[in-house]
């Protein structure tokens, strides 16, 4: 196996209006997440947030400690939150074993020294995405189900928004520190994400994008409300959001993305809109 990672460091958002193209994707964008036998993270100055993903095929893969974080295992000081993006497979947690399908999600709490992804089936390798913030304590592991999520309906077909909203690692949910994930479905038809766009000062935010055909592309719309700045993506690639942006996406078709938080508040709620006719 082979993990590797990097580091990204915040920006300052006058800062940031000035950045082209190519800054932008540097600092924002996390184009390579998954590869055989591999672990790949990027560890965040936003709210220390690291974003990840790890690919088993024909061995198991070890969640490791990287050097940035001065710790003798991962969950010394973390919490993690993971969704299965690919076939079947399993995180070992200790002793305990969770199957994770399609679309399930798990909890890790700080404290658990060892864990290892599988794969069942190395043809259809399992894909696991996760996102990890400090924690203050430690909580039991759960798994949850797309059945045990807290789901909002939103938006319509006629303003190209229609989606479900399934908040799964969240505290209506399960008790974390300050981790917070769900996984938003748009209906086909809809292209349009999170609009009226908002920030929220006290947490920033990682999105990430699959169930995009090959051939389609997605634009994420980042920046200050009256700075707003665009990113194209492809499929299965995360972009980071500040606090101080926006964070929203439309499509040359419909899509899932999962979104994970990390901050000092945990109220889902707590976000300053701007009207759709404000934006620039």
């Amino acid at each position: 196996m082979k993990t590797n990672y990097e580091i990204r460091y915040a920006a300052h958002p006058e800062d940031a209006r000035h950045y082209d193209t190519a800054r932008l994707r540097r600092d924002f964008l996390i184009e390579r997440l998954f590869a055989e036998n591999e672990v790949n993270m990027v560890y965040s100055m936003y709210d220390r947030m690291i974003v990840g993903g790890a690919m088993p095929t024909d061995e198991q893969l070890i969640l490791e400690a990287i050097d940035p974080l001065k710790a003798d295992f991962f969950t010394q000081r973390r919490e993690v939150g993971l969704y299965n993006v690919g076939g079947t497979g399993t995180v070992m947690v200790g002793d305990k074993c969770f199957e994770l399908q399609y679309k399930e999600a798990l909890y890790i709490g700080r404290g658990n020294y060892e864990v290892r992804f599988a794969s069942k089936d190395p043809q259809a390798p399992a894909k696991f995405y996760f996102n990890s913030t400090t924690a203050h304590a430690s909580y039991a592991c759960k798994k949850v189900t797309k059945q045990e999520a807290v789901v909002a309906h939103m938006g319509s077909l006629e303003m190209s928004n229609e989606r479900n909203i399934n908040k799964m690692l969240v505290n209506q949910v399960l008790p974390t520190c300050q981790l917070q994930m769900g996984m938003t479905e748009l209906a086909p038809g809809s292209v349009w994400n999170t609009m009226p766009a908002h920030v929220h000062s006290r947490r920033m935010e990682a999105y990430f994008y699959f169930e995009l055909p090959e051939e389609q592309a997605i634009c994420h719309f980042m920046g200050e409300p009256q700075e707003t700045r665009h990113i194209w993506m492809q499929g299965e690639q995360a972009v980071l959001s500040p606090e101080w942006s926006i964070h929203s996406a439309a499509a040359t078709h419909n899509y899932t993305f999962i979104w994970g938080m990390g901050g000092e508040n945990l109220d889902y709620g707590d976000q300053d809109f701007s009207n759709i006719t404000d934006l620039k």
